[in-house]
């Protein structure tokens, strides 16, 4: 059996789970735009709101999520592929109830895997739908492979941005990378944005204003708006304490902010779509980087 057969066996049979996680990848076109403090907000309060949430760390080898929430892992996702550890074990236990998982040091070694490699990784990976109702996969910034991989593979994507200029640039520079994949499903998946940073609502309807017009006439491609999250001293407070702004400033205008995108997220009906399910993400991602090789 080789193994297109293989991973057609493991797709078939997620298909017969009843339960499917719904993914969300958050991304953004640059790094330094508060992608990272979103993702571990949004599974609080998604937490919060009865959701069973995990949080993969994608930006291999940077650790941003241990290092927000002040949380050594005892392992990563390294451990599992290469060191014998369960999927169960490399997810750590946060705050609120979320779990998440590290990317960790060496993962680079992700790129090259080996056929029974792909394999093993993907059926360990779907147990994730049977642990989570929501799982959020932070990426690394920009247009590096490891980052689009991830964007096409997804259904649904949550791009961040500020109002920058390099920020907008960027982000378009990321939508028209991606638009160019053979693989990206325009279709089929959802776009959304946060407009981070902003002084009034004004700036981020602006926002995203100039970078939806733009991403629609140029590569047809429809963003829809979740809403802005304003510039908030309590938020760099909670980062420099490695706490969550949610937990340490419940009622600044930023958790205010973070619940409301949480709660028009979980309001939003997710059409089932073949694709689905965090095995499916990255059986589509292994494959990609597999024909690279």
């Amino acid at each position: 059996m080789d193994q297109a057969d293989q991973l057609r066996k493991l797709v078939n049979k997620q298909k017969k789970v009843r339960k499917v996680s719904r993914v969300i990848t958050v991304t953004s076109g640059k790094g330094g735009v508060g992608k990272s403090t979103l993702t571990v907000n949004l599974a609080i309060q998604m937490s919060r709101m009865g959701k069973r949430v995990i949080i993969l760390d994608a930006d291999f080898g940077l650790a941003n999520i241990e290092v927000m929430l002040g949380i050594r892992p005892t392992y990563n996702l390294a451990d599992l592929m290469f060191r014998g550890r369960d999927l169960k074990e490399i997810i750590t236990e946060g705050p609120e109830g979320i779990g998440f998982i590290s990317g960790g040091s060496g993962i680079q070694e992700l790129s090259r895997l080996t056929r029974d490699q792909v394999i093993y990784l993907v059926q360990k990976l779907y147990e994730l739908d049977e642990l989570a109702d929501i799982i959020l996969v932070d990426t690394g910034a920009g247009i590096a492979d490891s980052v689009l991989e991830f964007v096409s593979a997804s259904n649904e994507v949550l791009i961040v941005a500020t109002p920058e200029p390099t920020s907008i640039t960027d982000a378009y520079a990321l939508l028209k990378t991606l638009n160019r994949k053979s693989d990206y499903a325009r279709e089929s998946t959802s776009i959304k944005m946060v407009a981070n940073r902003i002084n009034d609502e004004e700036e981020g309807l602006t926002l995203h204003s100039k970078l939806g017009v733009v991403v629609e006439k140029f590569l047809n491609i429809k963003i829809e708006y979740l809403g802005g999250i304003h510039q908030d001293v309590n938020c760099q407070k909670a980062i420099m304490r490695q706490e969550p702004v949610t937990i340490g400033y419940p009622t600044s205008s930023t958790s205010r902010e973070i619940n409301a995108i949480a709660a028009k997220l979980l309001d939003i009906p997710i059409e089932q779509k073949e694709g689905k399910g965090i095995a499916q993400l990255f059986n589509r991602w292994m494959k990609n980087i597999y024909k690279k090789k």
